[in-house]
Protein backbone atom coordinates (compact mmCIF):
# COMPACT_ATOMS: atom_id res chain seq x y z
CA UNK A 1 0.00 0.00 0.00
CA UNK A 2 1.34 3.42 -0.95
CA UNK A 3 1.68 5.95 1.87
CA UNK A 4 0.45 9.41 0.83
CA UNK A 5 2.78 12.39 0.95
CA UNK A 6 1.63 14.53 3.93
CA UNK A 7 1.47 18.31 3.59
CA UNK A 8 0.14 20.83 6.09
CA UNK A 9 -2.85 22.86 4.90
CA UNK A 10 -0.83 25.94 5.98
CA UNK A 11 2.14 25.08 3.74
CA UNK A 12 2.78 26.23 0.17
CA UNK A 13 5.24 23.90 -1.57
CA UNK A 14 5.97 22.06 -4.80
CA UNK A 15 4.67 18.54 -5.28
CA UNK A 16 6.68 16.42 -7.75
CA UNK A 17 6.08 13.35 -9.89
CA UNK A 18 8.70 11.77 -12.11
CA UNK A 19 7.41 11.12 -15.66
CA UNK A 20 9.52 8.58 -17.54
CA UNK A 21 10.20 9.37 -21.19
CA UNK A 22 9.31 13.07 -20.89
CA UNK A 23 11.69 15.49 -22.57
CA UNK A 24 10.79 18.31 -20.17
CA UNK A 25 9.65 20.62 -22.97
CA UNK A 26 6.12 19.29 -23.53
CA UNK A 27 3.03 20.92 -22.01
CA UNK A 28 2.33 19.24 -18.67
CA UNK A 29 -0.73 19.37 -16.41
CA UNK A 30 -1.52 17.96 -12.98
CA UNK A 31 -4.92 17.19 -11.46
CA UNK A 32 -5.91 16.43 -7.88
CA UNK A 33 -9.16 14.54 -7.29
CA UNK A 34 -10.83 12.66 -4.49
CA UNK A 35 -12.16 9.40 -5.82
CA UNK A 36 -12.70 9.14 -9.58
CA UNK A 37 -10.39 9.95 -12.47
CA UNK A 38 -9.97 13.65 -13.29
CA UNK A 39 -12.39 15.51 -15.56
CA UNK A 40 -11.46 18.31 -17.96
CA UNK A 41 -12.09 20.93 -15.26
CA UNK A 42 -9.62 19.32 -12.83
CA UNK A 43 -6.41 19.89 -14.82
CA UNK A 44 -4.01 22.64 -13.73
CA UNK A 45 -1.04 23.89 -15.74
CA UNK A 46 2.16 22.49 -14.24
CA UNK A 47 5.83 22.85 -15.09
CA UNK A 48 8.95 20.74 -15.34
CA UNK A 49 11.61 20.53 -12.65
CA UNK A 50 14.72 18.38 -13.06
CA UNK A 51 15.19 16.82 -16.51
CA UNK A 52 17.26 13.63 -16.97
CA UNK A 53 17.89 11.32 -19.94
CA UNK A 54 15.23 8.99 -18.42
CA UNK A 55 12.48 11.61 -18.06
CA UNK A 56 11.54 14.69 -16.07
CA UNK A 57 9.91 15.77 -12.81
CA UNK A 58 6.48 17.32 -13.29
CA UNK A 59 5.78 19.79 -10.50
CA UNK A 60 3.04 22.10 -9.27
CA UNK A 61 2.79 24.47 -6.33
CA UNK A 62 0.19 23.38 -3.75
CA UNK A 63 -1.04 25.50 -0.86
CA UNK A 64 -3.09 28.54 0.15
CA UNK A 65 -1.31 30.83 -2.35
CA UNK A 66 -1.40 28.26 -5.17
CA UNK A 67 -3.55 25.16 -5.87
CA UNK A 68 -5.51 25.13 -2.61
CA UNK A 69 -6.60 21.67 -1.46
CA UNK A 70 -8.87 21.04 1.50
CA UNK A 71 -7.82 18.55 4.20
CA UNK A 72 -8.14 14.95 3.09
CA UNK A 73 -6.53 12.48 0.72
CA UNK A 74 -6.18 13.54 -2.91
CA UNK A 75 -5.20 11.44 -5.90
CA UNK A 76 -2.58 13.11 -8.11
CA UNK A 77 -2.63 12.63 -11.89
CA UNK A 78 -0.14 13.88 -14.51
CA UNK A 79 -0.96 14.53 -18.18
CA UNK A 80 1.67 15.28 -20.84
CA UNK A 81 0.75 16.51 -24.31
CA UNK A 82 3.18 15.33 -26.99
CA UNK A 83 3.08 15.58 -30.77
CA UNK A 84 1.18 12.28 -31.15
CA UNK A 85 0.46 11.06 -27.63
CA UNK A 86 -1.29 12.43 -24.55
CA UNK A 87 -0.49 10.00 -21.74
CA UNK A 88 -2.25 10.31 -18.38
CA UNK A 89 -0.73 8.61 -15.33
CA UNK A 90 -1.77 8.23 -11.72
CA UNK A 91 1.08 9.74 -9.68
CA UNK A 92 0.15 8.74 -6.14
CA UNK A 93 -1.65 10.28 -3.20
CA UNK A 94 -1.31 13.56 -1.30
CA UNK A 95 -2.71 13.95 2.21
CA UNK A 96 -3.50 17.50 3.29
CA UNK A 97 -3.58 17.76 7.09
Amino acid sequence: MHTPVRISALSTEYVYSFFGGALGSEPVEIAFVQGAEPGDEDWQTAEWGDVTPQGADARILVGPEAVALTPGIWQMWVRVTGALERPVRHAGSIEIV
